[in-house]
């Protein structure tokens, strides 16, 4: 390949075909195609590797911490979990075209995250826009962005997600203005997006970190109107242990 193809090549992004000419040309050679086939195997190779390499800046983009997949949940290890239920949801994506909450209940180590997360990497990966966030970090930039006046700014931003996936809400007590914060983002995306959470609180204790009594029941009422709850409050922890003890006696 000459200078001049390759920075063709590069400008246009044509990555593939750059990496790949000399592979292309010698294939090209042995089945000998048409002209037609030859171009649309060229630009086949293109096309895929341009998906991928936007699914991976989506997956990115969406700051999750570990990527959980769905292969990988132990649904063994949950037999109370609906399996056929979570895995067409899944399949589907129908709560994203239908605009539903999902809302995992459950007690710390029973997979909420987990099981989250893979519907977060599977709506990425067809497509969509998404993005991760713990609970007591939005309220956090709910905090930065009054005090410094980008509060319609920061809304924006997180309304716009085709998904949204909000992990452990109730670990931070909300003040009066992060909580309406909080829930003028729900009920913007209410309807027109898809969100996902998780919380070991039961809707009966939201009102304990949103001190909202009001503003709690206006939230909840909204966010039941089209969800998907998934009961996971007598699952078991399947977070694996690794525990050393370093006390007892001595031996001399």
């Amino acid at each position: 390949m000459n200078e001049i193809i390759k920075e063709q090549l590069r400008f246009l992004s044509l990555k593939n075909t750059l990496d790949n000419w000399d592979f292309l040309l010698a294939d090209a050679k042995k089945d000998q195609p048409s002209y037609c086939n030859f171009l649309a195997n060229i630009i086949e190779k293109e096309y895929a590797g341009q998906k991928e390499k936007a699914r991976n800046a989506r997956i990115k983009r969406a700051k999750i911490p570990r990527l959980w997949v769905m292969e990988t949940f132990p649904f063994a290890r949950q037999p109370r979990l609906r399996k056929k239920l979570v895995l067409e949801l899944y399949d589907s994506l129908s709560f994203i075209t239908e605009k539903q909450e999902l809302i995992l209940l459950g007690p710390t180590g029973c997979g909420k995250t987990g099981l989250a997360t893979a519907f977060l990497i599977q709506a990425l990966n067809q497509g969509y826009r998404g993005y991760f966030i713990e609970f007591k970090e939005l309220i956090h930039q709910f905090y930065q962005a009054q005090a410094d006046h980008s509060e319609y700014k920061l809304l924006r931003r997180f309304q716009a997600y085709d998904i949204l996936l909000i992990d452990e809400l109730g670990y931070h007590i909300t003040e009066r203005e992060q909580a309406g914060m909080f829930f003028e983002l729900m009920k913007a995306r209410n309807g027109k997006c898809a969100t996902i959470i998780t919380t070991q609180l039961g809707f009966e204790e939201w009102g304990n970190f949103l001190q909202n009594p009001h503003l709690t029941a206006a939230l909840i009422d909204r966010v039941t109107t089209n969800c998907t709850v998934f009961n996971m409050k007598e699952c078991i922890s399947i977070r694996l242990k690794k525990i050393v003890y370093a006390t007892g006696q001595q031996e001399e």
